[in-house]
């Protein structure tokens, strides 16, 4: 086998390769002569088959094996033997003309194809040690704590039907109906639905209008979905609902105690504050770790500047790219709604593919020097993570579809693998901690819009580009936020 270079520009690379006759051949042979004792072939004895035979009968589809068989192992090791890395998989050239090509099977040509690919290129690590960041803590005081067990604990109050108008804190049963311009939109209906009036379940509007409301009352409800309502459809758009009360119950004495604990699966009530003290000092950790990880990516994107591999870069732009387009055409906006137009919003994604690009490369980099690796038991709980985010009825099926394609296990261990290479860094950086009030801690950074760990763009659309949304499309009226029952539920399952 004959390997000559051809091409040696920045990253990218052609390598022509040519297998003499001779050696496609000999390779032929082997596969013929392998075959004998084990093809059937009618009016010969197993064993006896001519390879002259086998030769004519088999001998062009035993050839299209051993070049499938030197385009998968060659590519490989060729690279391998270059000390390269490909940052994707090589395109493979050869000839596409059919006489050419039978004449190669039937052995008679030598068998010439060119590989071309980019290589990732050489990143020297730099000391770590020079990063600095400030990382902004909250101390959970103990009324934020009794607040949150209070409304866990709603889950567990009684009430009671009564005649007359429904209050404020009263709950009302209820049917309805949604509709935009006189069409019923999916997701907008619902039958025996549970509604504490002042809960804020539902979107902002709607729970107002059914104070005053008596069993068998039926009323047209007018709300307008909010502008960053999750189904993108709906969101901004006037709907009226068609809802009928079946009952209005008022609340029982809300009571905390051991008992209230127990009616939620937990031993008492300090168990149950526990639970919901790590709950939120976990939802607050989140963020302040997202905030120490983009000052982190900040400042590697500063210091590691090289070119990275184009194919890498324009498959990111495509999946950043698409899903920007999906969103803004389930919203019904154009990139002029935005205050943007297509082409700066191009070359600002653009811009964010290749800071994304060059960032992974440098993780890997920084991961495999310093031998980070993700265990089975941690490929596992990423796993079971994931599945716990679909309804319990497709969570089978998610399961199944993991198992059954290595490509998506390889996604999955992606995210795993980067956040061990961040606690790494962590380790070897500095960090400065800074006790800060819960509205500093939420507020965005002035330049948020800018990082990595952002949404993919400050316009357009407006959701993560490599990360699905997490309500499902017009769920009934009600807001984003987990209700009072799950937040029990939540407890519970801690």
């Amino acid at each position: 086998m004959q390997v000559t270079e051809t091409l040696n520009s920045g990253l990218k690379r052609e390598i022509k390769v040519t297998v003499p006759a001779g050696d496609m051949e000999a390779r032929l042979a082997k596969r013929l002569t392998d075959a004998k004792d084990k093809v059937k072939i009618n009016g010969f004895r197993p064993g006896k088959v001519p390879l002259q035979h086998i030769r004519k009968m088999y001998g062009k589809s035993f050839m299209a094996e051993v070049v499938n068989e030197i385009l998968s192992d060659s590519t490989r090791n060729i690279i391998a033997e270059r000390g390269e890395k490909a940052a994707m998989q090589p395109e493979v050239k050869m000839t596409e003309d059919e006489k050419e090509a039978e004449k190669i099977l039937a052995g008679g040509a030598d068998f010439e194809f060119e590989l071309s690919y980019e290589v990732i290129p050489a990143i020297e690590i730099q000391d770590a040690s020079k990063i600095s960041v400030t990382r902004q803590v909250y101390d959970v005081p103990e009324s934020e704590v009794d607040e949150q067990v209070k409304r866990v604990a709603e889950s567990s109050r009684s009430f009671e039907p009564k005649d007359g108008a429904a209050e404020e804190g009263d709950r009302v049963t209820i049917d309805y109906l949604g509709k935009i311009d006189g069409v019923a939109f999916d997701g907008g209906a619902g039958s025996d639905q549970p509604l504490v009036l002042g809960s804020k379940e539902f979107i902002p509007g709607f729970e107002e209008q059914l104070i005053g409301a008596k069993a068998g009352d039926e009323k047209t409800v007018t709300v307008t979905f909010p502008e960053n309502y999750q189904a993108t459809h709906l969101s901004g758009k006037e709907a009226t609902f068609e809802v009928t009360v079946k009952e209005v119950s008022k609340p029982g004495e809300l009571e905390i105690n051991d008992e209230t604990a127990k009616t939620l699966g937990l031993e008492s009530l300090e168990k149950l504050r526990e639970i919901v003290r790590g709950q939120i000092e976990n939802q607050f950790g989140a963020m302040t770790r997202q905030k120490v990880k983009r000052q982190l990516l900040d400042q590697l994107d500063q210091a590691y500047k090289f070119e990275a591999p184009s194919k890498l870069i324009e498959a990111e732009f495509n999946n950043i790219w698409s899903q920007v387009s999906r969103d803004l055409e389930a919203a019904g906006r154009t990139f002029e709604d935005e205050e943007t137009t297509e082409e700066e919003a191009r070359a600002e994604y653009q811009r964010l593919a290749e800071r994304r690009v060059r960032l992974g490369l440098v993780l890997a980099e920084i991961g495999e020097k310093a031998g980070v690796t993700v265990s089975d038991e941690e490929m596992q709980r990423g796993l079971f993570e994931t599945i716990r985010r679909y309804p319990a009825s497709q969570q089978q099926e998610v399961f199944e579809f993991y198992r059954n394609n290595p490509s998506a296990m390889v996604n999955l261990r992606a995210p795993l693998f980067e956040e061990k290479v961040v606690d790494h860094l962590l380790s070897q950086i500095a960090v400065t901690d800074e006790k800060v009030s819960k509205e500093q801690l939420m507020a965005e950074d002035d330049d948020a819009a800018e990082s990595e760990e952002s949404k993919p763009a400050k316009k357009a659309g407006k959701k993560a580009a490599a990360e699905k949304t997490e309500a499902a499309e017009g769920e009934e009226p009600k807001k984003k936020a987990a209700s009072k029952k799950k937040a029990a539920k939540d407890a519970d399952a801690e």
